[in-house]
Formats: structure tokens, C-alpha cells, sequence
């Protein structure tokens, strides 16, 4: 499985989510409407990566720990969200950590409550 279906494979399986074109490049929206994960395909630079909302002081963290593996994207780095290259190699369970939190970030009370209840991650 390649990198992008790997990511949708994880952004799908979360309540209420939906997939579609945003600047040119697979998004995941929270009921159709708020942004949590973009998909980056050399988008501003040769890298594959996306971008996903994170909690305060994450992106700060990962991406002084970890500079081959995370970045301050643009436009939305100053929000705090955090950027993942997909270019090297993945820990597919941190990136579903990231992508779940990301969600959290983002979905109403409502859908995280239903995310705790059912535990919908996929293997």
C-alpha cells in the first residue's frame, strides 16, 4: 500500500469523515466542512508529506526532535499544525497517533465522544 492510501485508509476509518480535492491534493474534512489532515505531494517543495491540525506546543516538539521527519508546514504552520514527510521511512503507528489527534483537534465533542466509544482504528 502506498503512502497516500495508507493515509486515507486511516483518515476514512475516523466518524463523520470525508475525502476531496483542496488546492490540488487528496484533504480529509470533519463532517465535509473543517480541514484535519492534507495530503502533500511536492506541494511546495519536492517532498511527499501532509500536513495535520496538532495540539499546542506538538509541533514545536516533533519538529525539534525530529527535523528529518517533521516540519512547519506553510501556510498553516503558524496555526500550530504540523507537517510529516512521507518520503522516508514511516512508523505508520505514530502516524495514525498524529492523525487521530489531529482529529481530535478538529471534530466537535459529539464525534470524538463516538471515536472513544468505537475505537475505529484500522490494523
Amino acid at each position: 500500500m502506498d503512502a497516500l492510501e495508507h493515509l486515507r485508509r486511516l483518515c476514512l476509518a475516523l466518524p463523520e469523515v470525508t475525502e476531496r480535492l483542496s488546492h490540488g491534493e487528496p484533504t480529509w474534512f470533519v463532517r465535509g466542512k473543517k480541514t484535519f489532515v492534507m495530503f502533500a505531494n511536492q506541494h511546495h517543495d519536492d517532498r511527499v508529506a501532509f500536513w495535520c491540525a496538532a495540539g499546542p506546543d506538538v509541533q514545536e516538539t516533533l519538529v525539534a526532535q525530529a527535523p528529518d521527519r517533521y516540519f512547519r508546514p506553510p501556510y498553516m504552520g503558524h496555526r500550530g499544525w504540523l507537517g510529516v514527510y512521507l518520503d522516508v521511512e514511516v512508523d505508520w503507528d505514530v502516524v495514525a497517533d498524529l492523525v487521530e489527534d489531529a482529529y481530535r483537534v478538529i471534530a466537535p465533542k459529539t464525534l470524538v465522544a463516538q471515536l472513544d466509544a468505537s475505537s475505529c482504528r484500522p490494523d
